[in-house]
């Protein structure tokens, strides 16, 4: 299959989120006088985050809310009297200025955007993800980027995806596939659309089965491989 509709995660995919979140959180921190407490404090972050990201796909939390309670809860586990809301916005400001590109990313999407469209689909926040592209410099070979925040709705829900490929010159299913990280959000989307996808899974992680990817790979060189026409 030549595929001419190219959908992509960002964060995990295209940028190194992990690394940009590290140096954003520590930066946060930082700016407050404690990052003696940095090391559990990320950790305990990121699993109120993730809980929280979980929270709001399930539609059990709103976008706002998310960017507030995530400091809130790791800020109560430290005993900490830091406001919280003070805290998110300084995170944000500083994510919107760190950019990691995961190697291949440009090259990639330089091929692709040759080939067909590539489009951008994510469940981040949209004036942080416009900045973090703006920077990356992958503007130039992407033709739209769709976020949940605009659609109302988040990966794995169809309606999102039907949202982002509207946006595509023209559109066929059998002719697009997503890219992305998450299991349960990019490949479960996908299989719930009707449309192909690659599993990216730099870090081996074993598949739960719910969700059933086109293909899996470790490297977007791999990726650039299978995608791009010899």
């Amino acid at each position: 299959m030549t595929y001419q509709h190219f959908l992509f995660d960002l964060d995990d995919t295209l940028l190194d989120f992990r690394a940009a979140e590290r140096l954003s959180f520590d930066q946060m921190v930082d700016s407050f006088g404690v990052h003696a407490h940095g090391p559990t404090m990320f950790s305990d972050y990121q699993r109120e985050n993730t809980r929280l990201w979980n929270d709001f796909e399930r539609r059990l939390i709103t976008k706002e809310a998310l960017k507030i309670e995530r400091f809130r809860r790791t800020f109560a586990l430290h005993g900490l009297d830091i406001d919280p809301a003070e805290a998110g916005a300084r995170y944000l400001e500083c994510l919107a200025e760190t950019v990691v590109l995961v190697d291949g990313a440009a090259m990639l999407c330089e091929a692709l955007s040759g080939v067909g469209e590539v489009g951008i689909i994510t469940n981040g926040i949209e004036y942080v993800q416009a900045r973090r592209i703006e920077k990356s410099g992958l503007g130039r070979w992407i033709r739209f980027v769709a976020t949940s925040e605009a659609c109302g709705f988040a990966k794995p829900d169809g309606r999102f995806f039907q949202y982002a490929v509207e946006k595509f010159s023209r559109f066929s299913k059998p002719e697009t596939i997503i890219v992305g990280d998450r299991l349960d959000a990019d490949v479960l989307g996908a299989n719930r659309f009707g449309i192909d996808s690659c599993w990216f899974n730099p870090h081996g992680l074993a598949s739960d089965g719910a969700a059933v990817a086109t293909f899996e790979a470790a490297t977007l060189a791999e990726i650039h491989r299978a995608l791009v026409p010899a």
